[in-house]
């Protein structure tokens, strides 16, 4: 199925994933050509089929999520669904697995098991807390890791609670880490004639790893970065400012030239020829000062003069998109950033394109998210079981 030159084209990737961490990371694995073999319970399968808008009684969510895998039914609670989950194992290259801390060794599948069966396989492993620590076995949804990992206390205006960030960034960012980690471990294993090993992905901890200069600051100064609405402290001006026709516009002058540029294009030459606005400490002293001053500029004219003024200028901004933006947008489109595809009863509808774009070795989208079992038979097919087995699996209630 996959095809010969995708970068990632003769690996094979077991996931016993679902919801967003796990399948998000076996997602761009099957993008860029892995054999990825989804396993899911034979009782409904992976919650995200039945997760935010349904078509036909399926998640839209779930015709992308999945996209390029296959699904293989596995009872995990018998023996002989056990038995074929370790034959699949046995010849693979990257087991990715979100299960609690613990799940997996209670199923006999833990990595001293794992590494004895198969001592190349790489085993991904994300969590809310990792497998360690005191709280590893507490149960933790991303929401929890962006709260615990630091971005929820950043997220929101100052005299308002935190927010959350519109979608679950901390399950996507922890798949990223995942993948990263994967594709780590498998250059040791090939260049170093290394064996495989664990990549441990904690939710928290991925949040954590971006934000930025929250260590140091608090460290050094004592200093605790609150939320701040959408200005950014220290870094002046970024901020979104709302036309006059009602919509907004996030303009980054942050730049010293590009302040300049900025100024002189709202025809406030004297504070692009202030000196003490040359550079961002300065600017950042007088933040409120330079923010009504833009603000009262864009809150005069409709944002289509706002855009070209800017643009003009070139001083980095754009409107803030909605998806209805996105669809008529002329950057995503040359960027082929929806694809067509179509749902199982043939209605055409579009996907989120392939990221990141690579010159030679392009992923692709070559099958939407599988019915579930749909291919249960020819993946135990290449294991070696006959029709026979087969059918004896599914009267037994393995598969």
């Amino acid at each position: 199925m996959p095809t010969p030159s995708k970068p990632l084209a003769g690996l094979k990737v077991i996931e016993l994933g679902t919801l967003i961490a796990g399948p998000f990371a076996s997602r761009i694995c099957a993008e860029f050509g892995a054999e990825v073999i989804k396993v899911e319970s034979p009782d409904g399968g992976d919650p995200l089929r039945k997760w935010r808008k349904l078509y036909e009684g399926t998640s839209l969510w779930w015709f992308v999520q999945a996209r390029n895998k296959q699904s293989l039914t596995l009872n995990l609670k018998h023996p002989e669904g056990i038995e074929v989950l370790k034959r699949l194992l046995a010849e693979a290259d990257i087991l990715i697995e979100n299960f609690r801390p613990g799940v997996l060794e209670k199923l006999g599948l833990g990595w001293d098991v794992l590494h004895a069966l198969n001592p190349r396989l790489v085993m991904v492993r994300l969590s809310g807390f990792g497998q360690t620590g005191p709280m590893k076995d507490q149960p933790g949804f991303g929401a929890v890791g962006e709260s615990m990992g630091g971005l929820r206390y950043i997220t929101g205006f100052e005299d308002r609670p935190p927010v959350r960030t519109g979608i679950s960034i901390g399950d996507s960012i922890a798949a990223l880490w995942g993948v990263i980690g994967a594709l780590m471990a498998l250059r040791h294993r090939e260049v170093n004639a290394g064996l495989g090993q664990v990549v441990d992905v904690a939710l928290y901890e991925a949040i954590f790893a971006m934000m930025e200069s929250m260590v140091p600051e608090f460290d050094v100064f004592g200093f605790i970065r609150e939320r701040t609405g959408n200005i950014m402290p220290g870094i002046t001006p970024s901020c979104i400012h709302t036309s006059a026709d009602g919509r907004h516009v996030q303009i980054g002058a942050n730049g010293d030239a590009i302040f300049k540029r900025l100024m002189h294009a709202i025809g406030r030459d004297d504070l692009a020829e202030d000196a003490s606005l040359a550079s961002n400490d300065g600017r950042d002293a007088r933040r409120d000062e330079l923010y009504g001053v833009i603000d009262r500029w864009v809150n005069s004219l409709p944002l289509e003069q706002v855009m070209q003024a800017l643009n003009k200028a070139e001083v980095p901004a754009s409107r803030i998109y909605s998806a209805e933006d996105m669809f008529s947008d002329p950057q995503y489109l040359a960027r082929e950033m929806f694809l067509q595809a179509k749902l199982p009863d043939g209605k055409p509808f579009k996907m989120p394109g392939i990221v990141p774009k690579l010159s030679d070795t392009p992923g692709s989208a070559e099958w939407v998210g599988p019915q579930l079992g749909e291919h249960t038979a020819a993946v135990l097919g290449a294991l070696g079981y006959d029709a026979a087995a087969i059918a004896r699996l599914r009267e037994s209630g393995a598969v």
